[in-house]
């Protein structure tokens, strides 16, 4: 069996949006084989655009600038079961006009996932995954970060949310397309769906799909070297936000991206991967701030955990 097969292991998203490029496998339905562990770390950088015509803080204002920094631990606990454990540090800037700029680190929200692989078939061609994962956002991250002047920054500016959220998520691999063995066909679709949170707030909940089609242009004879690339496609939709019982319409839309991810392994259970995506098409709305550009780059090391 190849290895990355026996050792594939699972995707996480970042804590303060779901906007996360390329995870820590080339495939995200498989699980790690039961005993197997990773740790790994992904930077996930985020730009946004402005709210056209507004100065000041708006009180559904996103960060025009944004870093996770997201540490994965993954347990294959049990044959087609993983359980993902993701810490982030969230890292938010904001450029406007009218008030000084701000950056502010903390501690974002933790979340805990299961994922559940309930199909796999093997054939000449290759072989066909699907999974679904399903857990928990907690309140852990930081939601007291003020401006420069000393006044409570919006909730969409903290790193943490306050609420507790529930993640959901559906997975299918194929590898073979096109009767290619080395061309695979990844779909990741998941929500975030949010709770009330800091500050009487409840943010727009979250949608992602992303559709990675990645080529396997070179494979080392023992597999223990392997590098894939190929074209992504993700669409992106947040709802509208609510605060103070009030739905702030227009502060939600939809994005679309364009981009190329590139995963390697470079020797026997260790991986990196450089994702980048762009907008070509956005809505368009006075609160609306979509996402312009998307850069996504990690580290993971795999080893054996024996309880």
């Amino acid at each position: 069996m190849r290895l990355r097969k026996a050792i594939s292991f699972c995707a996480v998203l970042s804590c303060a949006s779901i906007s996360r490029g390329q995870g820590p496998a080339p495939e995200t339905a498989p699980p790690l084989f039961p005993g197997g562990a990773l740790v790994s770390y992904n930077s996930v950088f985020t730009t946004r655009g402005l709210m056209p015509g507004i100065s000041g803080i708006p009180l559904t204002a996103r960060p025009t600038f944004s870093h996770a920094a997201d540490v994965n631990f993954t347990w294959g606990f049990y044959r087609d079961f993983d359980l993902t454990v993701l810490i982030p540090i969230v890292t938010n800037h904001l450029d406007t006009a009218g008030i000084p700029a701000i950056r502010r680190t903390g501690l974002g929200d933790a979340m805990m996932l299961v994922k559940y692989r309930f199909y796999r078939r093997d054939s000449r061609r290759g072989t066909t995954q699907a999974s679904l994962t399903l857990g928990p956002k907690l309140p852990t991250g930081r939601t007291t970060l003020s401006d420069s002047n000393g006044n409570l920054l919006p909730g969409s500016l903290q790193p943490g949310s306050g609420s507790t959220d529930l993640f959901l998520a559906a997975n299918w691999s194929y590898t073979g397309l096109f009767n290619l063995k080395r061309l695979v066909a990844d779909e990741d679709f998941h929500s975030l769906l949010r709770s009330h949170g800091t500050q009487a707030t409840r943010l727009g909940s979250d949608i992602e799909s992303r559709f990675w089609l990645s080529y396997r242009p070179y494979e080392s004879k023992n597999v223990a070297r392997e590098w894939f690339i190929g074209p992504v496609l993700t669409w992106l939709r947040s709802e509208d936000d609510r605060i103070a019982g009030v739905t702030k319409s227009g502060s939600g839309g939809d994005v679309l991206l364009a981009g190329v991810t590139s995963y390697v392994g470079v020797r026997p259970g260790m991986h990196v991967w450089l994702g980048v995506d762009w907008d070509v098409a956005h809505s368009t709305s006075a609160l609306f701030m979509p996402v312009r550009r998307n850069i996504s780059f990690g580290i993971t090391q795999q080893f054996r955990l024996h309880l």
